[in-house]
């Protein structure tokens, strides 16, 4: 089984209500590293198998056809999330990153 991790965010000509909201409330929470923020979107596709070329360019049309909205959203990647573990992180590894 394998994953194809697809992540839009919107335009940066787009005000971004949500994520002004978070950006005025980082500082009041004692985190004034951060001078913006910008919300966006994850989608996690699962396929049986392998994921194929013809996989990530199938979820490349979905991103752009489904998944966004293209007026106001960019696709900013399509990569593949690899099963494999870090043995010093234990987090999965993203591998293959495409946009």
């Amino acid at each position: 089984m394998g994953n194809v991790v697809v992540d839009v965010m919107l335009k940066s000509e787009i005000l971004d209500p949500q994520g002004q909201a978070v950006a005025s409330a980082l500082p009041r929470l004692g985190f004034t590293q951060f001078t913006d923020v910008r919300q966006g979107k994850r989608f996690v596709l699962t396929v049986e198998g392998e994921v194929t070329d013809e996989v990530l360019a199938a979820a490349r049309e979905a991103a752009e056809t489904m998944l966004s909205n293209p007026v106001i959203e960019d696709v900013v990647s399509v990569r593949v999330e690899s099963r494999a573990v870090d043995s010093q992180s234990a987090e999965p590894q993203e591998v293959e990153f495409l946009a």
